[in-house]
């Protein structure tokens, strides 16, 4: 056998392309389905366009002189985010050990937590405003209670995936000398895991400001209350004003954090 068809057999042959092609074609299948069955059509939006246009101009330029009447709202809204994201922090810890799998050894411990706490996080803040206003009534409180819900499913999550990650090195040293649990989550979890932790609550913090922001529409306090009334007036110079505004605070609480993170971490 010659040298050239030695070179050829060792050759390896490229990989199929068929299975980029068959998944490309699902995508496509499944956007289009979507679309036939939410009666969104190209045509639709085109014809749209007129209308976003004539509400682009009703926005602008903004009414600048309403920041006066706001300043209080945004803050109240952080106010409600902090305190909704502190609270539920601290909630998510227990619940984020009883999750792990490495931690609670028992499966009767984490899978009924994992279940409580995939049913915590079905319910969207806004339907949980909507009840806590059905039993509170109006103002800033029933928010409260519905972003401690919403931080404690989010950080919980996210720190119990981080926990069955860790290294059980430390955690088996702790074993082999005699430590009880509770020194063992002390000095061989929480030392592991802190940096996460704290990265994760400053990323609900950002997520619950932008939440508190239209909690207001459900009467739970905060800006979203002067979405609904500008909105509800056809004041759009006012509501832009609203939206550059919230966007300036989220922008400089986005900043913040991430140089927080980048020190924890």
């Amino acid at each position: 056998m010659s040298k050239t068809a030695i070179a050829q057999l060792k050759r390896p042959k490229p990989p199929s392309k068929l299975k980029h092609y068959l998944t490309a074609g699902f995508i496509v299948l499944i956007l289009w389905g979507s679309a036939v069955n939410t009666d969104s059509t190209l045509g639709e939006l085109i014809d749209g366009l007129p209308n976003m246009m004539d509400l682009l101009r009703d926005m602008f330029p903004p009414k600048w002189s309403y920041l006066d009447n706001i300043a209080g709202a945004m803050l109240e809204t952080i106010r409600m985010a902090l305190v909704g994201t502190t609270i539920g922090a601290l909630l998510a810890v227990p619940v984020a050990l009883l999750c792990a799998g490495n931690i609670a050894a028992s499966r009767w411990l984490y899978h009924p937590a994992r279940l409580l706490l995939n049913l915590i996080r079905t319910l969207p803040d806004l339907l949980l405003a909507a009840i806590f206003v059905s039993i509170f009534g109006l103002g800033p409180l029933p928010g409260i209670f519905a972003l401690v819900i919403f931080s404690m499913g989010l950080i919980a999550k996210l720190t119990y995936e981080s926990l069955e990650t860790i290294d059980p090195g430390p955690l088996e040293a702790l074993t082999s000398v005699g430590a009880n649990r509770a020194q063992w989550i002390v000095y061989g979890v929480i030392p592991q895991i802190q940096a996460h932790f704290m990265s994760y609550v400053l990323y609900t913090f950002e997520i619950n400001v932008r939440a508190a922001a239209i909690l207001g529409l459900v009467g739970a306090g905060g800006i979203g209350h002067y979405y609904e009334v500008t909105l509800g007036f056809l004041e759009y110079d006012k509501t832009c004003t609203i939206i550059i505004f919230t966007l300036a605070i989220v922008l400089m609480i986005d900043y913040a954090s991430t140089k927080l993170r980048e020190k924890l971490l």
